[in-house]
């Protein structure tokens, strides 16, 4: 009996790998645009996808992806004005036997226009997460496991949290020194900000682990 278990086990698994090694449907490029007027949060929420933030200059929001049957998004707006992007499916034991898609069919590309949107949360593994010059007019939350953080010119109304594993954190804030009190706490890596600060009407959290740390200020 145990043997015969056994059998069918193996030709189950079998059947699965045969599978995964079958080509997967293409990779379809899309659009999702909606108006920065209906919009004042963003949260995106993927895993093992680069989520590279670029400046829009019409007015719109826009995200641009790639998907296919294995490789799929739920991408909604509330009512109260947050635009919500998370992955549809998870993978199964197939898709690890197939091959790895490319980085840009991988990439999430979203296009914000400056100082539009109020609250904006972006959240990964295993890729990096980039900004372009950006204002927002409240907080920004950036979070990723197994990744870089890389920004440039990240102008905040209230607040910034920073958070990596297993990758560093790099870029440039808007403002000065005196303007934000921080919270920091970094594990077997090096960083250039203090432990704690006070005193600031803004906020700066950082939490890193195993990764380093380089954060100026600019006017």
């Amino acid at each position: 009996m145990k043997k015969f278990v056994l059998f069918v086990l193996c030709v189950m698994l079998s059947a699965v790998v045969m599978t995964g090694c079958g080509e997967e449907s293409p990779f379809v490029q899309k659009e999702y645009v909606a108006s920065a007027s209906e919009v004042s949060e963003i949260n995106i929420n993927v895993r093992d996808r680069k989520i590279e933030v670029l400046s829009s200059d019409d007015g719109d929001i826009r995200i641009v992806y790639s998907e296919n049957d294995t490789y799929a998004y739920d991408i909604a707006a509330s009512d109260d004005g947050t635009l919500t992007m998370t992955c549809k499916n998870d993978k199964d034991i197939a898709d690890y036997f197939g091959l790895k898609p490319s980085d840009a069919d991988l990439t999430v590309s979203l296009c914000v226009p400056d100082g539009m949107v109020e609250r904006l949360t972006l959240c990964t593994t295993n890729e990096d997460i980039t900004l372009e010059p950006l204002s927002v007019s409240e907080s920004a939350d950036i979070e990723t496991n197994g990744g870089n953080i890389e920004f440039e010119s990240l102008d905040v109304g209230s607040g910034i949290s920073l958070t990596a594993k297993n990758g560093d954190i790099d870029g440039t804030i808007v403002g000065g020194w005196d303007d934000f009190s921080m919270d920091v706490d970094i594990k077997k890596g090096e960083c250039n900000l203090p432990t704690e600060k006070t005193g600031g009407e803004k906020t700066l959290s950082v939490s890193e682990n195993n990764g380093d740390v380089n954060i100026e200020f600019v006017g």
